[in-house]
């Protein structure tokens, strides 16, 4: 099946260049692209592409603000947005991820993990650049909450735990497969428990959670 996306950015450059590799991939297509975020989100509510890749920084309507519109809490059925910045510390990032974003990479990310990250937005999964996650939800964990983090339904189980961190580390299913010595079924179980429990929509809401409640020791 074919992944249909549409492409978000302000800079002439970037969008062509997101595009060609994109459209370069095997069972990608580009079919939209727009260079603010209010054409972004209109765009995206027209064609319903499976995946969205939106700049965090646009005029008329930053990609914080199209994310909420096209994935937030409230919507009733929302799009997978994957957000991309040029800045790993970007107090827009963290916004982004509340708002409902499944992704969050860095433009040199590269090819491969672009590609990555948007074949995890359409299965439902989410992706954040491992070399970044740590940094970031650590960094925003110590800002004040509005609210403090929601406790789980039940207690997680060692197992769980253990999961969480790796999540929260940036660990893709395969490594932490290979760092917990369990097979790659399990690792998708242990996930859907942590969201059931935490009332989360993705790992990038798990991983958010385990830094807001100081779970990740250095």
């Amino acid at each position: 099946m074919t992944i249909s996306v549409i492409v978000a950015d302000d800079q002439e450059l970037v969008r062509t260049g997101l595009m060609m590799i994109l459209d370069a991939q095997p069972g990608i297509e580009v079919v939209g692209e727009a260079a603010n975020g209010r054409d972004a989100v209109a765009l995206a509510r027209e064609l319903r592409p499976d995946v969205c890749l939106f700049d965090i920084r646009m005029p008329d309507m930053d990609g914080v603000e199209a994310t909420r519109q096209l994935a937030g809490p409230d919507v009733e059925d929302p799009l997978a947005i994957v957000v991309i910045t040029t800045f790993d510390l970007d107090e827009y990032v963290h916004g982004a991820l509340k708002a409902g974003a499944r992704g969050f990479l860095l433009k040199d990310a590269g090819p491969e993990l672009l590609v990555q990250a948007i074949h995890a937005a359409a299965a439902g999964d989410a992706l954040i650049a491992p070399s970044v996650t740590a940094r970031l939800l650590a960094a925003f964990s110590e800002t004040p909450m509005p609210m403090p983090p929601v406790q789980p339904i039940d207690p997680l189980t060692s197992r769980e735990e253990e999961v969480l961190v790796t999540v929260a580390r940036g660990r893709t299913n395969a490594e932490i497969a290979d760092e917990l010595f369990i097979s790659l079924s399990t690792v998708k179980t242990h996930l859907a428990s942590l969201m059931a429990k935490l009332g989360a929509r993705n790992r990038v809401e798990i991983a958010m959670w385990a830094y807001e409640m100081d779970r990740i020791k250095s």
